[in-house]
């Protein structure tokens, strides 16, 4: 039970990471590259992406 409720979880944050990708304004070519990642290394591609993948212009450096 509690495997089937990770991986429910894992499949929504893996879908929004691939969404906030794709509505982002990096180049077509990296857009695909991250969502292939996120794809076929759902956990690793997901964290990589979490920590360095592309940030909102919103954000300022500290």
């Amino acid at each position: 039970m509690i495997e089937g409720l990770l991986g429910l979880v894992l499949l929504v944050l893996d879908i929004y990471a691939i969404v906030q990708v794709l509505g982002s304004g990096t180049s077509v070519l990296k857009k695909a590259l991250w969502s292939l990642f996120i794809l076929f290394a759902p956990v690793l591609g997901l964290l990589v992406w979490y920590l360095l993948g592309p940030r909102s212009s919103s954000q300022v450096a500290v």
